[in-house]
């Protein structure tokens, strides 16, 4: 008896060869292409890295809720896919493009309307294999009225594995829908990561997202929340610490798109080293999206003279109802804080940890009770005993 063959849908098929046609005529950034100005990445090799499959654990859900590697979900969700994937994030990149030639790893989360998912979504990817090109795609679905938490990390094992972890995010907000998306990375330090995300917020609902960036040697991650709806609303709370040559790069957009919306972003970075950071952020807010609500900021401490940060904040407004406010800055270590904790008995370490610790403290704060605080508040604290 011959074996049943799974043939692959046409529209997978005619993305993967549009990605491939365009990574042929799209040339990579140089420091002359908006929005890389801070960011070299001229020493990269992509012949030199091999795609292979991702090592993936994914964890967690309930029987109501999809939670399937993509290409397990095309036997059953292909319409979906069609629909959503790649609906948010345009090809015309590089690196998207990238993506898309290689369509194949990924995870779909799916969230029927007004199904809430009470246990966290876990998905784990290891960037392990020296010269591995890993493509990573992730569709997250919430229809209307669904309430779901996904945390999403990506790791190294090893300081010395030189790969590239190049993904693409969705995050698809249904109307009055809930959606607790947390990122976080402590890749290699010789790892490339490239990696564009994009939340569509719809009528009435609310996106939280939290991100951490330990690892990585160079790339750029680029984070965009589109508030679509008229009452939607996010939060997005980002930290970073690096250490002895790292590079980490953030570009982050707030696109109001719709009246009554309200976003709230803010970023705490930490450099040692010869370690340097980059964080470029937009408030967007289109014509008609009246009684818009939007505040971003970016604040820095550099624990060693040779470490650098651009924080480089703006706006861009369209309507005249709003009220939208930046603020960035970039600071040493407060020698006045230290010499108060030496005075009361602290060695220099001791005191030096306390302030880097308060410093970040608002940042951890601004996540709320529960697991998704300890657990990244526990990653900080073991990040910085690394670098302190």
């Amino acid at each position: 008896m011959a074996e049943a063959t799974i043939t692959e849908p046409a529209w997978l098929t005619e993305r993967r060869e549009k990605g491939a046609a365009q990574v042929e005529t799209i040339e990579l950034p140089n420091p002359k292409t908006k929005g890389w100005e801070f960011t070299d990445i001229s020493r990269l090799d992509l012949s030199a890295y091999e795609n292979l499959p991702a090592e993936v654990t994914i964890s967690g859900g309930t029987s109501e809720v999809v939670v399937l590697p993509l290409n397990d979900a095309l036997a059953e969700h292909s319409q979906l896919l069609e629909e959503k994937l790649g609906s948010l994030v345009s090809s015309d990149d590089p690196f998207v493009a990238r993506n898309e030639a290689s369509l194949n790893d990924g995870v779909l989360v799916y969230v029927p309307k007004n199904v809430e998912c009470d246990e966290a979504i876990k998905v784990d990817l290891r960037l392990d294999a020296d010269g591995a090109a890993v493509n990573w795609r992730t569709l997250v679905v919430l229809e209307e009225g669904a309430k779901a938490e996904v945390w999403e990390h990506y790791g190294s094992s090893s300081d010395e594995t030189d790969a590239l972890l190049n993904t693409v995010v969705e995050l698809v907000v249904g109307p009055a829908a809930n959606l607790h998306y947390v990122s976080t990375q402590d890749l290699s330090e010789k790892a490339w990561l490239f990696s564009s995300q994009r939340g569509e917020v719809q009528r009435d609902g609310s996106l939280d997202w939290a991100t951490l960036g330990f690892g990585g040697g160079g790339g750029k991650v680029r984070m965009t929340t589109n508030l679509a709806g008229p009452g939607s609303d996010a939060k997005v709370t980002g930290g970073y610490a690096g250490g002895n040559a790292q590079h980490i790069d953030y570009d982050t957009l707030q696109e109001h798109a719709a009246e009554h919306t309200t976003s709230d972003l803010a970023f705490r970075g930490v450099l040692a080293d010869s370690s340097t950071a980059v964080w470029r952020g937009m408030i967007k807010v289109d014509e008609g999206a009246q009684q818009t609500d939007a505040f971003q900021e970016c604040r820095n401490m550099l624990l060693s003279t040779d470490a650098h940060a651009d924080a480089i904040p703006g706006l861009e407004i369209l309507a005249d109802d709003v009220a939208c406010t930046h603020a960035a800055a970039i600071a040493q270590v407060d020698k006045d804080q230290l010499f108060y904790l030496e005075s009361r008995g602290l060695n220099e370490e001791a005191s030096r940890t306390l302030v880097v610790e308060g410093f970040l403290q608002s940042l951890v704060e601004r996540l709320g009770e529960g697991p998704v605080r300890e657990e990244i508040a526990e990653r900080l604290e073991t990040r910085l005993a690394e670098i302190l």
